[in-house]
This record gives C-alpha cells, structure tokens and sequence, in this order.
C-alpha cells in the first residue's frame, strides 16, 4: 500500500500491518466501525483503498476522539495550533514540554496532546493511576516538523473529512448499537501487558465480558474482525479466544522484535486476526492467494484451533 497519512505516531498503532488486515476485509463496506479506534489508522487505510466511504471512530480516551475530530474536521485549526505550540520550544525544550504536558492534564485540550504525542518518547502513550497523562520528552529530539504535520493533517482530512461519526463510549455501548450492514474492526488494549488495566489505557477490558460482547454479534450476524492476542519467541501474549465462538486465527508474521534485538535476542513477533464466522466463510478461498503474495509470513489456525498451514 502506498505510504499513507498518520500524523500521530502512536504506540501500537496498527499503521504498518493495515495493508496485511485490510487483505480480509470485504471488498465494499457499508460502514466500518471501530469501537476502540486509538489513531484510527485501519479506518485511514480502508478509506484509500475505497472499501468505506462511511466511518465510526470510538476511544474511551476522550482528548484523543476529540483530537481526531479536529484533525478530520478542522485541519487548518489544529495545524495552527500545533504549529505554535511547537514554535514555543525554546532553549529549555524539555522543560516546555512538562509545561505543556501539566497544562494538558489540567485542561485535556486535544490540541496540546498532539504536541505530547508528537515529542512523547517512542509515541508511547502512559498515563497514572490518577489518569494523568506521564510519559517523559524524548531527548533527542523535538517532535514532528510543523510543515510535515500539516501534510499529514491535511492526508487524513482529505480522506475522512465528512464521513466519520465520532464518540468516548464503552465499547459495549458502541457494538450494542451496530448494525448487520456494518463492519467491526476490534482493536482492543493489548491483553499481553494490559489485564484489567494498563497505563497506555484508562482501562482495560475484562476478558470474559469481551468474550460476550462477541457471541452477541454472533447471534445478530454482525460481520467483524479482531486484532487481540499475539507472541514473541515462544512467549504468548494473553489468552486465546474460544473455538466455541467460531472464529478463524490468522497468525501475521510482523518481523524480529526490536525489543529482542536489543537484548541480543533473535525473535519474530506474531500478531493474531480473528475473522467471524460468517466473513471467514465468504473468505476462505481468498486465503491461499493473500498468502502467496503477502510478503509476511502467514499461518491459517481452524476454528478449533489446529494449525494448517496455507501456501
């Protein structure tokens, strides 16, 4: 896929895998829904590749909803916005960002946390138990150029801008409102560090409530696909998800860990796509040609959970 607009470079930001996730979509989508939407980064993708016209993005983090409405809906203002606040580092830049980030916790002004994530160390978004946003500057640098901002601002605009539906609910408000016509990509807090809570999230889900959100749209067959759990090395990240529910595993090879790297370590991360019943089965046949092509290597679980690999 072509390189495509993201101006907040976010931590678990599924921006790299998109054009991998987006093999198993449906061809035309009459709305996509994403209920735990973070950068919606799959929604920027599905939108240049024209299977969407028709959007809704929910967070439970509000200033970040609340940032992405800016960004699709009033580019030119946040890019001012930014553009000044950025304009503001002066000698002392560390000291300005602790400025701006205990101004941004008092006020959860969207506009100041673009900033943040814009100069937060590796986009790693960390908050407190009192819900404060606290993660450090990065030293070595000071954020993303304004000039480049405003091209990314202005990418995601031109793609969204018109088409979205945006709201902070719980997810279970958001997939008890969805209809069969839609198309739910799950994307939730990453079960492998989070638990119950993380301090990426102002909390994490509860695994078997999540379970049953997703029989549920089983019952009202309600087409969707979840990113969830996933493994480094031998090490497995969170807990599989039931064969009871019918879903087909999709393993993506993402690549050797930077994290393992470091430590001297030779390990491939894994990702894992789960499809409904009822997309998996219009897909099946479209597996051995997606995995022939993608340059990832890609391991087709059943829906009992036995390995057979596609090639």
């Amino acid at each position: 896929m072509v390189s495509l607009p993201h101006p907040i470079q976010y931590q678990g930001s599924k921006r790299n895998l998109a054009s991998d996730i987006l093999k198993f979509f449906p061809h035309k989508v009459n709305r996509l829904v994403e209920p735990f939407t973070g950068t919606a980064a799959i929604s920027i993708a599905t939108a240049a590749k024209r299977i969407s016209q028709n959007f809704w993005l929910n967070d439970l983090n509000k200033p970040l909803i609340e940032l992405l409405e800016l960004i699709v809906e009033k580019p030119h203002e946040i890019v001012n916005a930014y553009t000044n606040i950025w304009n503001e580092q002066h000698h002392d830049s560390i000291n300005h960002y602790f400025e701006v980030r205990e101004n941004f916790n008092k006020t959860n002004d969207p506009k100041l946390f673009l900033y943040l994530l814009a100069r937060c160390v590796k986009g790693a978004v960390r908050y407190n138990s009192d819900g404060y946003f606290n993660q450090s500057p990065d030293k070595r640098r000071k954020g993303t150029q304004p000039e480049k901002m405003k091209k990314n601002i202005e990418g995601v605009s031109t793609l969204l801008k018109g088409k979205c539906k945006f709201t902070c609910l719980d997810y279970r408000e958001v997939l008890a409102e969805v209809k069969t016509s839609d198309f739910v990509y799950i994307d939730p807090p990453y079960q492998g560090v989070c638990g119950n809570r993380d301090s990426r999230y102002f909390s994490g889900i509860h695994f078997d409530d999540f379970v049953l959100a997703l029989e549920q749209l089983n019952r009202r067959e309600v087409a969707f696909a979840i990113s969830y759990d996933g493994r480094r090395g031998n090490k497995v990240f969170g807990n599989t998800l039931p064969w009871e529910l019918g879903l087909r595993k999709i393993e993506i090879e993402v690549g050797r860990s930077s994290q393992a790297t470091l430590l001297g370590k030779d390990e491939i991360t894994v990702e894992s796509l789960y499809l409904s019943p009822n997309l998996a089965d219009g897909q099946l046949s479209d597996f051995a040609s997606y995995i022939s092509k993608s340059p990832n290597q890609l391991t087709s679980m059943g829906k009992h959970g036995q390995f057979s690999t596609v090639t």
